[in-house]
């Protein structure tokens, strides 16, 4: 398993040169809102979290990027879910100016390639992900003939070219013309792709392939439906690149 990425220090509420107030100073100020609703000092706080004094302080400045790591484990010491914790963030203006920077900001941010042939459990996917404000570009393929096309550049994607890889690939098992597993052992077969992490989705705990796509590579697997908590309990030890929209902000991720 990948561990999370470093984090990067921003002046406490600093705005780019559009104007945008930053997503770590909106994420910061969401931190502390919560902490003084239960009472509790930064300290008891970073005890609760398992994190450091400094850092919880970094983060209300809005002096640190937020890892979906930190994020679940602020959460839990916040008793409150992840998309309560992130859907709380204030809205920080409205302007054309700073809804351009968003839309660059969630352009700068890594894809997710979503296989899935089931339409009912792809739109409760990506209803789940305009719920928590997360604008990641989110590609949808439908089968994994297509899905290897994609993440290699051949057949319909040929002009795309192999090496602008998605950040995470979201892999459900019961695929038509080549299978979820087949899927897997063949990106970790080829050296393009085999460091692309996989999220397996799977209807059951009980699936035997689930074991198996662990063997291949696989990082983890969640039970569909799909959910933003659980999107972010089994991704928190990936380094992950990822942006949040305003609370009642325009834009959603969109199907490619």
């Amino acid at each position: 398993m990948l561990q999370s990425g470093h984090v990067a220090k921003r002046q406490p509420g600093s705005k780019s040169s559009k104007g945008v107030i930053s997503l770590q100073a909106k994420l910061g100020a969401t931190v502390r809102l919560w902490r003084n609703r239960l009472g509790i000092t930064q300290e008891e706080l970073a005890w609760r979290s398992d994190l450091h004094r400094t850092y919880i302080a970094d983060i209300e400045r809005g002096g640190r990027n937020i890892t979906l790591r930190s994020i679940e484990q602020l959460a839990l010491a916040l008793e409150v879910s992840v998309h309560s914790l992130l859907a709380s963030a204030e809205s920080e203006g409205n302007s054309a100016a700073a809804k351009k920077g968003r839309k660059a900001a969630a352009k700068a941010m890594g894809e997710v390639l979503l296989v899935e042939d089931n339409a009912a459990d792809v739109d409760l996917a990506l209803r789940a992900f305009k719920r928590a404000k997360f604008v990641n570009p989110v590609k949808v393929v439908r089968d994994g003939a297509e899905a290897l096309d994609y993440l290699l550049g051949t057949g319909q994607f040929g002009s795309r070219g192999p090496m602008a890889l998605p950040q995470l690939v979201l892999l459900d098992l019961l695929l038509p013309k080549v299978s979820g597993l087949e899927v897997l052992r063949r990106m970790k077969e080829n050296a393009l792709t085999r460091s692309v992490p996989v999220v397996v989705l799977s209807g059951s705990h009980q699936d035997e392939n689930i074991i198996e796509c662990g063997r291949l590579g696989a990082e983890n697997y969640i039970i569909k439906p799909l959910s933003f908590d659980s999107f972010c309990k089994v991704t928190t030890r990936l380094s992950l690149r990822w942006a949040l929209l305003n609370k009642g902000a325009p834009g959603s991720p969109g199907t490619g």
